[in-house]
């Protein structure tokens, strides 16, 4: 068979690294990066502006994260405003129980794993500065903006700490991914993400150990091909969101798929992408 012959019929077993088929994804905006070098490997719409649902919740743990002398192990009391703020927006929920007490550490797994919106209003509560709870996450909510800035997060801007949009909550995959990139070097964040499920013993009003219902992770990705995390998102708007992260033999790809139609459509997606990402690389 001639050289000709051979590419005519497509019997060449190993195609050079820039022949490999770029994917059709049904998300409206999608973004991939090498997670080692930054290096873009695939784009849609990557710098266009959506909203991000409890995919922000990356920042929240960020911000978090990111504060000095942290203790994980600090405890917090859950306060009455968060239960009530659960109830008024219909919000997901770890289930936290006004009055116990839940680690820092506690309130990473029940926000990045069933996506309470409690746990990231109980951190933001927390972590942000005043006088009175809205006072403290409103502060909490202007260090994840400036924390964005710092990343280069350009096209992004926050106006809450879970995602529940007040009209201005807004990112895209390519800020995203850098937001992923840049988090996903703090080792806490990366054994909290790539959590399957996780009980916490949290302390009650009396001092009693209260075992919490187990919170499983929301991304069923996880392990798929090296698949190591990172956060879901959904909503009415938003429809779906997944920021995602996974290495195989060393070689990892970053990125984001968001306002994809249905939960089927974005996990196919990203499997396209993760699978892109790797022959891109390799």
């Amino acid at each position: 068979m001639t050289t000709g012959a051979v590419l005519a019929t497509g019997a060449l077993t190993a195609a050079p690294a820039q022949a490999v088929t770029t994917p059709t994804i049904t998300a409206k905006g999608g973004y991939v990066m090498n997670g080692s070098t930054g290096a873009t490997l695939f784009t849609k719409a990557a710098d266009t502006k959506r909203l991000t649902a409890s995919t922000t919740k990356i920042m929240t743990a960020k911000v978090v994260l990111s504060q000095t002398n942290l203790n994980l192990d600090t405890k917090v009391t859950i306060r009455k405003e968060v239960s009530d703020y659960i109830v008024s927006k219909g919000a997901s929920s770890a289930r936290l129980i006004v009055g116990d007490k839940v680690t820092v550490r506690q309130l990473l797994y029940g926000m990045m794993l069933p996506s309470g919106c409690d746990a990231a209003m109980a951190l933001a509560d927390k972590f942000g500065s005043g006088t009175t709870v809205k006072a403290r996450t409103a502060n909490f909510i202007g260090k994840m903006n400036t924390m964005a800035r710092s990343l280069g997060m350009t096209n992004t801007h926050f106006d809450s700490f879970d995602g529940i949009s007040n009209g201005a909550n807004y990112s895209t995959p390519r800020d995203l991914t850098k937001l992923a990139r840049s988090t996903m070097k703090s080792a806490t964040f990366k054994s909290v993400v790539k959590t399957k499920s996780y009980t916490a013993k949290t302390i009650t009003k009396t001092g009693a150990t209260r075992t919490m219902a187990a919170w499983k992770n929301t991304n069923a990705l996880l392990g798929w091909n090296g698949t190591l995390g990172i956060k879901t998102g959904s909503g009415t708007e938003a429809k779906y969101c997944l920021v995602f992260a996974a290495t195989v033999n060393g070689e990892s790809v970053m990125g984001a798929v968001l306002t994809a139609s249905s939960e089927a459509n974005r996990t196919a997606d990203v499997k396209k992408l993760i699978n892109y990402g790797y022959a891109r690389i390799s």
